[in-house]
């Protein structure tokens, strides 16, 4: 209902809008303009009656003039065109029975026609279950009336008023007018929705057709720009590979101490950029769904250690306490989990803890609680002492690409992913994120994982030593000389000497006319890439030859590069730029479970 409406208004404009359907507005429409129809009827009956002193007639007449002007003022006002109807077939049923029972006491046409005006009047603007209802009140007295006039058992001790022929022939037109009004009325109504709804159809159907186009517009949008984010990744890791390896080497070939600072400056910027790298390519896998959470055996100790030994050498060289207070009830436990995606969570929690934090402490804490079957409720908080949040800030530094404001980017630097890789990974394994943070006093992260618990203890190694790797036959498929250069200067410091093919369908050939315990596979070289050249090996004849384990050296960033890699008959990869333990870890993992 417009809202401007006031008491005094005549005008149908006003109570017609355009929130209403297009039955509610032809209903509307037809009660306005039907109660003139009706008020010039009655007016002529009233008129008629009143001059053949038909008292109870004319009595009858104008209340039901008087009522149809409070009505159709009530419409112009409150325009509830259920209740108006309700009301107004309410009244031509008490005068229409009135008429058989006590005025007239017969049924005559006019009856007839009174009774046929309820029953589409309900129906129209009231629906099949009031249209049933209003019909069988209006039939049934009427026809218990014949019913009882025809056996003569009908009386009251109320003469019948008569009528003359014109009165008769006025009400007679005035009903026809009135059901021809409504018909015609509703069948425009009816034929404008229907053609309504046929455009709305047409429309749905463009629309759809619309949103089919847009949705596979997004579709190729994010596939080009997984592939884009892929190929930039494989080109920008695979220079950082030979950085950060190289680094690795001349550092742990004892070299003079400046030497050592200016390698350890260099392996801290290529870090860096590769941590830029990661953020995006981990971002855009999360958006993606296509995270894995792994389900391996891990030690609490050795996973805090790896994450914050670098970050302890970071602290120090700030002037900063760093302590890390670990529940001794975890210590001696293998918990089962994905220690690199916690790894990932943790490592960003301290790194931003130590950035921020200008002097004073960064602590990190772990609780543990025991569940019951075999699982652990184990609690990370990480605390400082830096610059602090503002509290109408707290949410925002979750979101993407966002830091608590332009100062902190331009001072501490940092893409503000970090954060926002965080929350995701947490919500993906049923956690979330608690932060207490006061300005210029520090802030605090915590959040809690429900990790199994292995039977096996903390004490059992499941590395070797490097001594056992001397004997292995090793084969490398790699075409960028760099990459070569390093893995063979990496592998001496372990005793190996590979064998090294520029290419997929060269491994093909090493492998069939030699022996091999292992395949490291680049997956993208010239004449063969890694998936084919893994897929040929996989149908050699020779059982053993079929069987050597490959491992799949990648730079490459695609979301299903494991699948990719598992469906070409490869057993694990490993992304450049790699840890040397842990392309050593899966060496020896791998040959083991073949001998």
């Amino acid at each position: 209902m417009n809202k401007e409406v006031s008491f005094f208004n005549f005008s149908i404009n006003r109570i017609l809008t355009k929130e209403q359907s297009i039955l509610d507005q032809a209903r509307i429409r037809l009660l306005y303009y039907g109660f003139g129809i009706v008020a010039v009827a009655v007016a002529g009956l009233f008129i008629s009656v009143y001059f053949q002193h038909q008292v109870l007639l004319t009595v009858t007449a104008g209340i039901l003039f008087v009522c149809i002007a409070f009505l159709f003022k009530y419409l112009t006002y409150r325009p509830h065109c259920r209740e108006i109807s309700h009301a107004l077939i309410i009244l031509a049923s008490l005068i229409n029975l009135n008429n058989v029972f006590i005025a007239l006491q017969k049924v005559d046409i006019v009856t007839v026609q009174v009774m046929l005006l309820v029953i589409l009047f309900s129906f129209y603007m009231l629906g099949q279950r009031w249209g049933l209802f209003y019909s069988l009140l209006n039939v049934i007295p009427v026809l218990v009336f014949l019913v009882l006039s025809n056996y003569g058992s009908y009386f009251i001790p109320i003469p019948p008023e008569t009528v003359d022929q014109p009165t008769i022939i006025i009400s007679i037109f005035a009903n026809f007018i009135i059901i021809i009004y409504i018909h015609s009325h509703f069948y425009g109504a009816f034929f404008k929705n229907i053609k309504a709804l046929e455009e709305t159809g047409e429309r749905q159907k463009i629309l759809n057709e619309e949103l089919e186009f847009a949705k596979d517009k997004a579709e190729k949008s994010s596939q080009i720009k997984s592939e884009f984010l892929a190929t930039m990744s494989h080109e920008i890791r695979t220079p950082l590979n030979a950085v950060i390896g190289m680094s690795n080497l001349m550092i742990m070939a004892n070299p003079r101490p400046d030497q050592k600072e200016n390698l350890n400056v260099l392996k801290l910027s290529a870090n860096n950029l590769l941590a830029v790298v990661n953020d995006v390519l981990d971002f855009n896998k999360i958006t993606s769904g296509k995270v894995v959470f792994e389900k391996v055996k891990f030690n609490m100790n050795d996973l805090l250690q790896n994450v914050c030994g670098a970050e302890m050498l970071k602290a120090e060289q700030k002037g900063l306490s760093f302590m890390i207070k670990v529940d001794p009830s975890l210590n001696d436990k293998r918990f089962i989990g994905d220690p690199t995606r916690i790894g990932q969570v943790l490592f960003n929690l301290v790194s931003n803890a130590i950035k921020f934090t200008g002097e004073g402490s960064v602590w990190v804490k772990v609780y543990g609680h025991e569940n019951r079957n075999n699982t652990n409720t184990v609690t990370f908080v990480i605390k400082d002492t830096g610059i602090g949040i503002e509290k109408a800030n707290l949410d925002s530094i979750f979101e993407p690409f966002t830091q608590e404001s332009i100062t902190s980017t331009r001072q501490y630097g940092g893409t503000g992913m970090g954060l926002a890789i965080v929350k995701r990974l947490l919500e993906l394994q049923n956690s979330q994120m608690y932060v207490s943070s006061k300005i210029g006093e520090g802030s605090e992260f915590s959040f809690s994982l429900e990790l199994g618990v292995s039977a096996e203890t903390g004490s059992e190694q499941l590395l070797q030593g490097t001594d056992s790797l001397s004997h292995l036959r090793l084969l490398i498929a790699e075409d960028n000389p760099v990459n070569v250069l390093l893995m063979k200067k990496l592998l001496a410091r372990w005793g190996i000497i590979p064998t090294i093919a520029e290419n997929g369908e060269r491994a093909i050939e090493m492998v069939q006319f030699g022996d091999f315990d292992i395949i490291l596979m680049d997956l993208q070289m010239p004449v063969m890439n890694g998936f084919d050249a893994a897929i040929e090996i996989r149908k050699q004849p020779d059982a053993k030859k079929a069987a050597i384990p490959i491992i799949a050296l990648t730079a490459a960033a695609l979301n299903d590069i494991k699948e990719q890699v598992l469906n070409a008959g490869m057993n694990d990869y490993v992304s450049k730029p790699f840890k040397p333990e842990e392309l050593m870890e899966k060496i020896q993992s791998l040959v083991a479970a073949v001998h």
